[in-house]
C-alpha cells in the first residue's frame, strides 16, 4: 500500500483520529504484556531524524518501531554533516537514497515536515515541526482523556501557559475539538495568539479558565522560542497561570492534570500537582508509545483496518 505521511491534525477527519486511537489501544496491550516483540514492520527501517533535542519522542519512537519488528535509526543534527553546512533538502535526499520506509522528523522550523514529505517518497512522520503542530503528542492526549473520561463529546479542556509558542496547543486543541471537546485557551497575553483560533475560547483568567472544566493542560513555557521574557518572574507567572491545590480547586471535582512535559516544577505546575492523584503524566508517556506504534503501522500502510479503507 501507499506509505501515509502524519503532517498535522489539521487534514485528519474524526474517523481517522479515532482509528488511531482505537489501533493504539490495542497495541498498547502489547506493551503491558510480558513479551514485547512484534513483526509487523519486520524488514522495514525508520530514521528518527531529530534537529531539536527531545527524550520522550524520540526514545517512544524508537521503542515503537523495535516493538514493531522494525531497524530505527537514530540521527541528530550534532555531529552530523548538517554542522558542515549541508542543507536541510540534501540532508533529506542524502537519508533517502539508503531507502528507509518511515522518516520521522522534529524541526525548530514550521513547515520542514511538509517540506520533506513533497521531497521524498518513503513516508514522514511529524514529530514537532518548529510552532506548528506536534500530532502524535494530540493524539496521546486525546488518548489519555479518553482512558479517563470516556467520550470527549461536551467534555471541557482548559490549555493553560506560554500558547502561542506551543505546537502542542495547536495540535492538541484542533484533535479534542475535532472529537467533541470544548477548548479553551489560557495565559498572560504576552503568550497568547495575536489572531483567535477558529471555535477556541481565550481567556487570560485561570479561575475563569478552570471552571466546570473537566480537564487541565499546563504547558511548558518555550524558553528556547522566546526571545525576550514576556512575564516579570518565574515567581509572578506560578502566582497567576501556575497550576497548585489552591487553583486546581476551581475546576470540577476530580478534574485530571495533563503536561507535555518536560515540566519546569514549581513554574507552571507544582510538585505535589505533578505527582498527586489526579495527574496522568507518566499514562500520557505509556499511551505515547502506544500511540506511536499505530502511527509507524499507519505510515506503512499497516493499521488495522487499512484493508478496509
Amino acid at each position: 500500500m501507499e506509505p501515509r505521511h502524519l503532517l498535522g491534525i489539521e487534514p485528519l477527519e474524526r474517523g481517522e483520529i479515532e482509528r488511531i486511537l482505537r489501533s493504539a489501544r490495542a497495541l498498547r496491550e502489547v506493551l503491558r504484556g510480558p513479551s514485547k516483540k512484534r513483526d509487523d514492520l519486520r524488514g522495514k527501517t525508520v530514521i528518527n531524524l531529530f534537529f531539536e533535542n527531545s527524550t520522550r519522542t524520540r526514545v517512544s519512537f524508537e521503542m515503537a518501531a523495535k516493538i514493531l519488528g522494525a531497524d530505527a535509526i537514530n540521527w541528530s543534527a550534532s555531529g552530523s554533516s548538517q554542522s558542515k553546512g549541508e542543507t536541510f533538502l540534501d540532508t533529506l535526499r542524502t537519508l533517502e537514497a539508503m531507502r528507509p520506509d518511515v522518516l520521522v522528523i522534529r524541526h525548530g522550523a514550521s513547515g520542514s515536515a511538509g517540506l520533506a514529505a513533497r521531497h521524498l517518497g518513503c513516508a514522514v512522520v511529524n514529530a514537532g515541526d518548529g510552532a506548528h503542530e506536534h500530532p502524535t503528542q494530540a493524539l496521546l492526549d486525546a488518548l489519555t482523556l479518553e482512558d479517563h473520561l470516556g467520550s470527549l463529546d461536551g467534555k471541557r479542556v482548559a490549555i493553560v501557559g506560554d500558547v502561542a509558542h506551543s505546537r502542542v496547543a495547536r495540535s492538541t486543541s484542533l484533535c479534542l475539538r475535532r472529537l467533541g471537546a470544548t477548548v479553551v485557551l489560557c495565559g498572560p497575553k504576552t503568550m497568547l495568539p495575536s489572531a483567535a483560533w477558529e471555535g477556541v475560547e481565550m481567556v487570560h483568567d485561570l479561575r475563569q479558565a478552570l471552571g466546570e472544566a473537566d480537564a487541565v493542560i499546563a504547558l511548558r513555557i518555550q524558553t528556547e522560542r522566546i526571545g525576550e521574557s514576556l512575564f516579570p518572574s518565574a515567581r509572578e507567572y506560578a502566582r497567576f497561570f501556575g497550576l497548585s491545590r489552591r487553583t486546581l480547586a476551581w475546576a470540577k471535582e476530580g478534574a485530571v492534570v495533563l503536561h507535555p512535559g518536560p515540566i519546569n516544577r514549581g513554574v507552571e505546575i507544582e510538585p505535589d500537582v505533578a505527582d498527586g492523584d489526579r495527574s496522568l503524566i507518566l499514562h500520557q508517556v505509556e499511551s505515547g508509545v502506544a500511540i506511536r506504534m499505530a502511527v509507524l503501522l499507519r505510515a506503512a500502510g499497516k493499521l488495522e483496518e487499512d484493508s478496509h479503507g
